[in-house]
């Protein structure tokens, strides 16, 4: 009933690595049941039957230093509904480890390989499972995660994703302090529960979370001179707030401009001068 994929970041140095599982279903709310990860120790896919308790399972057994495959023999050599199950499991190195029960609705089936595991159940056929690995192997390893990871999952959706339809979809990236602030690890954490084409909203709330949610690259950060910050203070005036961060906090765009104003984004920026 779901197709997922899960993966972690192919940037070579281990530094800075993210993990994460975007997933489609025609189920509702999927994102509550399907995906789960931690950065620095891994990412699971629980699917078909799924039994949700793995989720915690997994990553327990990562977090100890368990391989991914080692972990996924551990889940179902403990677990007698083993052949309805379907799981996807990346771990702290990006070894990836799928497993189809073989009581799982046709068709059903998965692929891994260096840092990634797809898999689905009751699809349309295996070129949706093929046409998502496709997808993400040929996409930029430089791009965010999340993206290469939406581009698989639309991938898997245009080839005919679920047999019986299209209800709900998630993504689920970690890394360490990505998070609001920087205060924890989730740097895409998004549901879309109940819409006739999930994955494409899914999509725009992936572009409105890097907008409000994602901190500013080095590159897009504008120095902010004195004459620029009277342009913003002025800005301010005219929207009836006492200074710019006030303004900046109105708009929740504080991910997007330093604190003490040293930088602006080059795309708040932007705003700025197209609403002037």
């Amino acid at each position: 009933m779901t197709f997922s994929i899960v993966a972690r970041s192919d940037d070579g140095s281990g530094e800075d690595a993210s993990w994460g599982v975007a997933v489609a279903s025609k189920f509702l709310a999927v994102g509550s049941m399907v995906p789960a990860a931690v950065a620095g120790v891994g990412a699971i896919a629980t699917q078909a039957d799924a039994n949700v308790a793995y989720k915690g399972l997994a990553l327990a057994h990562l977090d100890d230093g368990a391989t991914a495959p080692v972990a996924l023999d551990r889940l179902l050599e403990e677990d007698a509904g083993r052949d309805r199950r379907q799981v996807g499991i990346v771990d702290v190195d990006g070894t990836a480890a799928s497993h189809t029960g073989r009581a799982c609705m046709h068709w059903a089936g998965g692929v891994t390989g260096p840092g990634y595991a797809v898999q689905g159940n009751i699809l349309a056929g295996p070129e949706v499972v093929a046409e998502m690995e496709r997808a993400f192997l040929a996409s930029d390893p430089g791009l965010p995660l999340a993206q290469r990871l939406l581009a698989a999952l639309a991938a898997g959706d245009a080839a005919g994703g679920d047999l019986r339809g299209r209800q709900s979809a998630a993504l689920l990236v970690v890394r360490e302090e990505a998070g609001y602030g920087g205060l924890d690890d989730l740097a895409v954490d998004l549901r879309v529960d109940d819409h006739a084409d999930p994955v494409a909203e899914l999509g725009r709330l992936l572009a409105l979370n890097q907008l409000y949610l994602t901190a500013s690259t080095e590159e897009e950060k504008v120095p902010v001179t004195p004459d620029l910050e009277s342009e913003l203070t002025a800005f301010a005036a005219t929207r009836g707030f006492p200074d710019f961060l006030s303004w900046v906090g109105t708009e929740n765009y504080e991910m997007r401009v330093a604190m003490d104003l040293s930088w602006i984004d080059r795309r708040i920026l932007e705003i700025v001068r197209v609403g002037r």
